[in-house]
């Protein structure tokens, strides 16, 4: 990326957009009535996906951005995974206990964080009351430096296929700062126990734009990591938000690189998996050139949702536990952030829905936009609007946003199609911000584009 490109858009901040419209449009006007509503039909409108929030750790991430609660002991989480089982039977209910499930996903904080017979149990009651498919997968977020044998061992016994490590950065000094040390030992451990227990996928998370991180320190970390040769990586760039993430105040200001050394860092990131056999996959992943992943992305049919890029197709996501985000056809739908609330409304009986999102048929059309923008850097807007009934003219014409990155040099538009140029493609969310209607009018901050 050029210099003049990173000193305008580097520091912008922008939606990460695995959902349009995004989290700051939901609505608490949308609630359990309209959630229950919703779900009548979810049966009927092919396989669903499902995602599981455990929002508990053992300890805290000092650059984590997600919803998360530090426990020593273990009856906190005990007590949430009883209601999240009341709330598993609440769902099945109103959606008539007849939903066929393809995907299920285990997020966090630290889902590993459970006993390995409360995890089988946890699966066991997804089972009774849902259909699980004949080809299902089941993915799992995991912590390598409180991953127990035991605890792969039933991950191995319940079907999971699927794991997701994080690893940010194997720089001592980065880890430090942090306050996540993380030896290489102990993520290789991981790796192959998982392995032998049958988990064919396995995905590790990287992040760039951390204190003192160098493109030195990048490189070695991708080093290390393409040593123990997962079949995915998700690349991300730090978002500082300590305005809404208080422990992001233990990350001394002074010790992040600027938005030029983002630049590089990413940027080294993404060569030096290149040179190690992995595809680029949109933004910020990266598969191995026979992955499913990296097939879609050659096809054409790659996705996008809150896990970030996917070969998912399920048009409906069950979201389950606190601040868990679902999606039906008709809109999102979110639970309530805060633990004790989210288990009241449960325990009385009631969905615990706190905001959401209806859909227009305008949304409807720019997710499309943005999700082809986001996933294959070019998208044909006169195709698009002619399937929702619109005229290209509808998302082009004073459009000056889009103008200002055609005359950067970061787009093309050409007949109806918007094109993003090779060399821009890390400013692909600010070409997906101009076709978001309500971009502007969000009030929490955004990682930064760079």
């Amino acid at each position: 990326m050029s210099d003049c490109l990173v000193a305008k858009y580097g520091e912008a901040r922008l939606p990460r957009y695995t959902s349009y419209p995004t989290a700051p449009s939901f609505s608490p006007t949308v609630g359990a009535e309209e959630y229950a509503r919703g779900l009548e039909d979810v049966g009927t409108a092919g396989p669903v996906s499902i995602y599981l929030h455990v929002p508990f750790c053992r300890s805290m991430c000092w650059y984590c951005g997600c919803h998360t609660t530090i426990t020593r002991q273990d009856a906190p989480v005990l007590e949430y995974l009883d209601v999240m089982k009341q709330e598993i039977e609440l769902v099945a209910f109103a959606a008539g206990n007849s939903v066929p499930v393809k995907n299920i996903h285990f997020g966090g904080g630290t889902p590993t964080i459970m006993k390995p017979d409360e995890f089988a149990d946890l699966m066991k009651k997804l089972k009774s009351a849902f259909e699980f498919e004949d080809q299902n997968s089941v993915a799992v977020e995991i912590d390598p430096r409180t991953l127990t044998a035991a605890m792969i061992e039933a991950l191995g016994e319940n079907g999971v296929n699927r794991a997701s490590l994080g690893v940010q950065s194997f720089d001592p000094i980065v880890q430090k700062a942090i306050n996540r040390v993380q030896s290489f030992e102990q993520t290789q451990a991981a790796v192959s126990g998982l392995r032998a227990v049958g988990v064919s996928s396995i995905n590790f998370d990287l992040i760039y734009g951390l204190p003192h991180q160098t493109v030195r320190s990048c490189v070695e970390t991708v080093a290390l990591a393409t040593r123990l040769r997962p079949e995915r990586l998700a690349v991300f760039g730090y978002a500082h938000v300590p305005l809404f993430k208080k422990h992001q105040r233990l990350i001394d200001d002074a010790a992040l690189p600027d938005a030029y050394e983002r630049n590089d860092q990413a940027e080294a990131i993404a060569d030096e998996l290149v040179k190690a056999g992995y595809v680029r996959i949109g933004l910020d992943h990266f598969a191995l050139p026979d992955d499913e992943l990296a097939v879609a992305a050659r096809r054409g049919t790659l996705r996008r949702n809150f896990q970030g890029y996917t070969t998912d197709t399920c048009n409906t996501l069950v979201g389950l536990g606190a601040s868990a985000i679902g999606r039906l056809p008709t809109g999102y739908i979110q639970n309530h952030v805060p633990i004790g609330l989210y288990a009241e409304r449960v325990s009385a009986g009631v969905l615990p829905t706190a905001k959401g999102y209806l859909l227009t048929p305008e949304d409807k059309l720019r997710a499309k936009v943005i999700e082809r923008l986001m996933c294959d850097f070019e998208v044909d807007l006169k195709q698009l609007t002619c399937e929702f009934g619109y005229d290209a003219d509808f998302l082009l014409d004073r459009n000056d946003r889009l103008r200002d990155l055609e005359a950067d040099g970061v787009v093309t538009v050409s007949d109806g199609r918007v094109s993003v140029s090779q060399r821009s493609r890390f400013m692909v969310r600010a070409v997906a911000a101009a076709f978001d209607a309500y971009f502007g009018s969000y009030r929490r901050a955004h990682s930064k584009a760079a």
